[in-house]
């Protein structure tokens, strides 16, 4: 399972990884309303990945992890909901790991400074998709699921 995390919206992804083969099983994005408290919004996204989980029993969930430059804002709130979402794993017993927007364009793609549209081409292609999942918060999901699955299988020298 692949989270691209987010205050008001979550993005998820579930593939099957056989037999070198990816295949999607679901995907999906979370909204969250701007006019709920955020403490709300929160309790939403954990009660929301809890039962994904639940529901989907994966193996490993992988998470973006996040890069800010600009607004401190925004980071804050993402970087909450990503602590959410992070306790929602751990508390459903799953192992989690972590990767950045530059190693999922890398694993995705093949070049870290791909853009939005190559990536999701390259997810579409990858898991013979007949368009590119929406929102882009789905899309973006899968190919953090995508990034776990290549590395898992490089870093534990894995047919």
């Amino acid at each position: 399972m692949g989270i691209d995390p987010g205050i008001g919206r979550v993005g998820w992804g579930v593939i099957n990884d056989k037999n070198l083969k990816q295949s999607l099983i679901e995907t999906g994005c979370l909204e969250t309303e701007a006019k709920l408290p955020e403490e709300k919004r929160l309790q939403l996204i954990h009660v929301f990945i809890s039962e994904l989980i639940r529901k989907f029993k994966p193996n490993v969930v992988a998470v973006e992890s996040i890069f800010f430059a600009a607004n401190a804002k925004t980071a804050l709130s993402v970087g909450q909901a990503r602590g959410v979402i992070l306790l929602s794993i751990v508390d459903e017993n799953v192992p989690l790991i972590s990767y950045t927007p530059l190693q999922v364009k890398l694993s995705i793609s093949g070049y870290g400074k791909a853009d939005k549209n190559q990536v999701q081409q390259m997810v579409k292609a990858l898991l013979k998709l007949p368009q590119i999942p929406t929102p882009d918060d789905a899309a973006d999901a899968l190919a953090i699921a995508l990034t776990h699955a290549f590395n898992y299988k490089v870093n534990n020298k894995l047919p």
